[in-house]
């Protein structure tokens, strides 16, 4: 006579080595995605030298700054703006990331992973530290190239700045999750990114202080106040100099926390915005 424990498998929790596997199987796919596609790494260095060799260039005269923490001296308008050109490259990388996630959802092996035994929150956030490794070896090499322009930060801020760029890449990574939760078809991403990378970029204090804002529009200074890209630019800032912005420190990381969330309820298929059909496909 069978026992019903010899006909029921024994149900087991995952071990951590499981875990590790499936980390390691993620952010190696991101990095061998982001090494075989050498047109994602030229295009993200592209875009903020255009704006430092070219913009900032012609901007020199008419926007030099004055003595604004944490600058301890007069700064030139191509050294204010690094820090804003560095927090932009991981801004496209985490909606870049989020762009695949859409397509790996349809057809590629997230599809697979989301049915898989792991828990989603985990799945998630291996994809969201992938995205954001690449976006730090994007800045680094940015900074490489800047440091032969003559913005050289202090030799500290080299290391300094390192957990101000996990955390904005965390941020920006998870936000841009969130957005690709409610995406269904890879057509429909290119009009929502214009709606979003564009306007957190400008209303923001990666181009101009938010003093001079101020003078100009108040109505456009709070709307850069409440951009969480402001702080993560502010963040990246003061850390490039070994200071930190405590404000904007919890505000990315409040920020940081509330999309991660909203994109693992999102992406529950019982109670968010990815739910299955009647065949168990998406809808």
């Amino acid at each position: 006579m069978t026992t019903s424990a010899t006909i029921t498998p024994t149900q087991r929790g995952l071990s951590l080595a499981e875990y590790l596997i499936c980390l390691n199987g993620i952010v190696w796919r991101e990095a061998l995605r982001f090494l075989h596609q050498r047109e994602r790494f030229i295009s993200a260095l592209v875009r903020p030298l255009v704006w430092l060799f070219i913009f900032a260039a012609g901007f020199r005269q008419v926007l030099g700054l004055s003595i604004i923490p944490p600058y301890e001296t007069y700064i030139l308008y191509e050294v204010y703006i690094a820090p804003g050109l560095m927090a932009m490259i991981q801004l496209f990388n985490g909606m870049q990331s989020s762009l695949s996630m859409v397509y790996d959802r349809e057809m590629g092996n997230m599809r697979t992973l989301l049915v898989s035994p792991l828990p989603r929150w985990f799945l998630l956030s291996c994809k969201l530290l992938a995205g954001t490794a690449v976006s730090l070896l994007q800045v680094y090499a940015f900074l490489l190239i800047a440091w032969f322009w003559d913005i050289a930060p202090p030799l500290a801020g080299y290391l300094t700045v390192l957990p101000a760029l996990v955390l904005s890449g965390l941020m920006l990574g998870a936000l841009g999750m969130l957005i690709s939760s409610g995406i269904k078809q890879l057509e429909n991403f290119a009009g929502v990114m214009n709606f979003v990378i564009f306007p957190m970029f400008f209303a923001s204090s990666a181009l101009y202080p938010l003093w001079r804002i101020l003078e100009s529009s108040p109505m456009l200074y709070y709307v850069c106040l409440f951009n969480p890209f402001t702080h993560a630019v502010e963040l990246i800032r003061f850390a490039l100099y070994g200071q930190v912005n405590w404000i904007a420190l919890a505000v990315v990381g409040g920020c940081t926390v509330a999309f991660m969330i909203g994109a693992i309820f999102a992406y529950d298929p019982s109670r968010g915005l990815i739910r299955r059909g009647p065949a168990g496909g998406e809808t």
